[in-house]
């Protein structure tokens, strides 16, 4: 066996050697990566499209001429090759043309067939399309990510990937996990969306060199960069329901190396709404600060790139009855209240090296810290939680011979220390601490062609999940023009924050019951789930127009669940270890397609199937629509000659019914029924562009006005034993309206 194991490699190895490819990167004058740039040979058939971080492989053709071009840029054409791997290929930008201009749109949100996994990526035009205020936010325009409120009180939302919540989503900020244990609930409120440059969704088993807690999927941000970043941008938002928002970038370009952004966000929401008359606020009264310092530092000719950043942030939230004072009615019974009150401080250090005499291998070193305290009640119930942080991560990537031969490996460490009171009928302490250690390795196969493979393994051990493996394998076949299959497998491991996670269920009166056993998480123990997926695309013209067609499946498996069970009883709240079966089959359809000149459509169709063994037996998950529908309209007009021009854009979603958790015990009027009903909403904008440096913007959300009938049980007896906030299905409050303005020095 362990010869024809040798035989097959040294087959393999001796055809990767026959074809000789030639590979770079397609940048601006800034560094800056040109996405989806064009490479061929002259006079040949031959060529490739660069990824959206501008990267290439592309088969070499003996002497014959390698043209690059990008839209609004210089034509390069490049005869001779001192090597043919990691190539950095510089475009210029045209300076004028005398007789014709040629502009063109870019897409929003892109999905590259040369990609090996399922990604797509939104740019910062994708986050212009709606009231996209922070990063929670930033999905409503987008058929990936689904986004919901997640309780009556907090005004949090809350958004879900293949059907799971966002813990089981690997959410990083430049490739560093961010919004996970403490700030899993309310964290994705913390990225103003200003600040983003573009994110990146991927479906599925996501890479080792980020850890082993995905899931789902993984979602990472790029923020702009101090390099390409512009001198001043103003934002500035309104809303009909008391929300205000500024935010502004100053940046600075000290030498031709050294650049530094200075990032201010402020929010606050200054007045009461009861749009629905329940007594209780619809969304919180509060404020927020958010300010960042980021440095950027490019030695180009010596292979060398750092970010150094820090940030703070102080996020205030009052909600409740709304007669309630803070003052006067805290720790009491006369009106309901409560108060989330958060402070955050990260610093991250980030070093990347080329090496000069080999472009294709480097070296990166990510470093992390950060602090978030959060205090806070819920009526009676009080939770607090504290989380210090420090993440590291080493990665080196290089090739096996040639660059049809990648790799990447490196060694990780995760420390976590938390401090959590939890008061819920009864005080109790949950600190402690977590670390891990860990090395990963990833092997990239491509030949530069139609078929790619990624394997990744890890190995990682944990103070309280032991020694434990971690292996992912990503497949890509191109079998015709524009068209590609994608395949993943992979396995996750995770210890749930069941309070973090949950916090929403403390704005009710249900107990919370933790049956215990000899885990080391909760005494549970931890969440270890399987994810398979699959999914096909094909480019196509229809009518003279462009248009792409894509489906996928995706299943996930858990071995082991904590299950938050809200069907035992309506008066508790249940976490166990899971005995039995509990899966997510998440199928998705979508359609692009350019209706006409300047006019885009994207439509998408999703079912859920996601079932979970409870203590009442095998049921569907609660509030979680098992159809879904999806349609995106956007258009903007030619610009005129003295610059100017409209964009406008609408959403319209579609949700199914959903099953709700039981309420059998609660007295009769505050009974729900087993299902809810569909419903539809609409969310539309329009945006006046006046010149490259100023716009105007006026929206609305919910235009169907759409309101869930009866949003809080019991709100006539906040402190009585069947309150409840929790069972959000739909919009809470009915039509809301916005404006703002964009203003730039460049």
């Amino acid at each position: 066996m362990k010869n024809y194991i040798l035989l097959f490699f040294c087959v393999l190895f001796q055809y990767t050697q026959a074809q000789e490819t030639i590979s770079g990167k397609v940048v601006d004058k800034n560094n800056k990566p040109l996405e989806f740039a064009l490479i061929s040979w002259k006079d040949t058939e031959i060529g490739a499209e660069a990824d959206a971080q501008g990267n290439f492989t592309l088969e070499f053709v003996p002497d014959a001429i390698l043209q690059v071009s990008y839209v609004g840029f210089e034509l390069m054409e490049i005869s001779t090759f001192p090597n043919k791997e990691n190539l950095i290929i510089t475009l210029k930008s045209e300076q004028a043309l005398d007789e014709l201009v040629i502009k063109t749109t870019r897409k929003s949100t892109t999905r590259s067939h040369t990609s090996n996994t399922n990604t797509m990526t939104m740019n910062s035009a994708e986050l212009l399309k709606a009231a996209c205020c922070n990063l929670a936010e930033s999905f409503e325009t987008n058929p990936a990510i689904d986004v919901n409120f997640s309780d009556a009180i907090s005004g949090s939302k809350q958004i879900k990937m293949l059907g799971l919540t966002s813990p089981y989503i690997l959410i990083a900020e430049e490739n560093i996990p961010t919004v996970r244990g403490a700030s899993q609930a309310y964290g994705l409120s913390f990225v103003p969306g200003t600040w983003v440059e573009s994110i990146q969704v991927t479906k599925g088993a996501g890479s080792v060199v980020n850890g082993f807690e995905s899931i789902s999927g993984q979602i990472n941000t790029e923020l702009i960069k101090p390099a390409n970043d512009i001198p001043f941008y103003l934002n500035l938002f309104g809303s009909t329901d008391s929300r205000f928002e500024v935010n502004t970038h100053l940046n600075h370009k000290l030498n031709d190396k050294w650049s530094s952004t200075l990032f201010v966000h402020g929010n606050a929401r200054v007045s009461k709404n009861d749009m629905n008359h329940d007594g209780f606020l619809d969304n919180p009264l509060g404020s927020q600060i958010n300010v960042m310092n980021r440095w950027q530092y490019i030695d180009q000719e010596n292979g060398l790139v750092a970010f150094l950043s820090a940030r703070y942030m102080k996020d205030e939230k009052q909600t409740g009855e709304v007669d309630f004072d803070k003052k006067r009615d805290k720790g009491t019974t006369n009106l309901w209240g409560s108060e989330i009150n958060t402070e955050k401080f990260d610093a991250n250090a980030k070093i990347g090296y080329v090496f000069p005499d080999m472009p294709f291998q480097s070296i990166g070193w990510q470093n992390s810290f950060s602090y978030h305290n959060q205090k806070s009640y819920f009526g009676l119930n009080e939770y607090n939680i504290s989380q210090r942080s420090f993440y590291s991560n080493l990665i080196f990537s290089s090739i096996i011979s040639n660059t049809l031969h990648k790799f990447s490996t490196g060694l990780n460490f995760v420390y976590d220390n938390y401090g959590e009171d939890v008061f819920n009928y009864t005080a109790q302490n949950y600190d402690r601490t977590d670390n891990s250690v860990g090395a990963f390795f990833e092997y990239t196969y491509d030949n530069a062609d139609n078929f790619a493979l990624v394997l990744g393994g890890r190995v990682d051990n944990s103070n309280r999940l032991g020694l434990f493996v971690t292996p992912r394998l990503h497949l890509r076949y191109n079998p015709w023009e524009d068209a590609v299959i994608r395949a993943s497998v992979g396995r996750g491991k995770r210890i749930a924050n069941i309070f973090a996670e949950n916090q929403y269920l403390f704005a009710s009166s249900r107990q919370f019951n933790i049956n215990y056993a000899d885990g080391k998480a909760y005494h549970m123990d931890p969440e270890i789930a399987w994810n398979y997926g699959v999914s096909f695309s094909q480019g196509f013209h229809f009518l003279g127009k462009k248009a792409e067609i894509g489906f996928d499946f995706y299943r996930t498996d858990f071995q082991n669940q904590i299950v938050v069970d809200l069907d035992q009883s309506a008066r508790t709240v249940d976490f166990y270890n899971l005995d039995g079966k509990s899966y997510a089959n998440s199928f998705q359809v979508d359609l692009s397609y350019n209706l006409a000149k300047h006019l885009n459509l994207r439509a998408a169709y999703k079912y859920y199937d996601i079932k979970t063994t409870y203590k009442s037996g095998n049921l569907e998950r609660p509030l979680q629509a098992k159809n879904r529908v999806f349609v995106n309209l956007e258009y903007q007009t030619h610009e005129t000659d003295k610059g100017g021009s409209w964009k406008f854009d609408a959403t319209w979603n579609w949700l199914g019914k959903q099953r709700l958790p039981y309420t059998g015990d609660n007295l009769a009027q505050n009974q729900l029924g087993q299902n809810t009903n569909p419903f539809s909403t609409i969310n539309a904008q329009v945006t006046k562009i006046f010149s490259d440096r100023f716009e105007i913007y006026v929206g609305g959300e919910n235009m169907t006005n759409y309101q869930q009938n009866r949003v809080i049980l019991g709100a006539d007896d906040p402190f009585g034993s069947n309150f409840d906030s929790t069972m959000i299905y739909a919009p809470i409050f009915g039509q809301m309206y916005y404006a703002g303005l964009r203003f730039k020095i460049k």
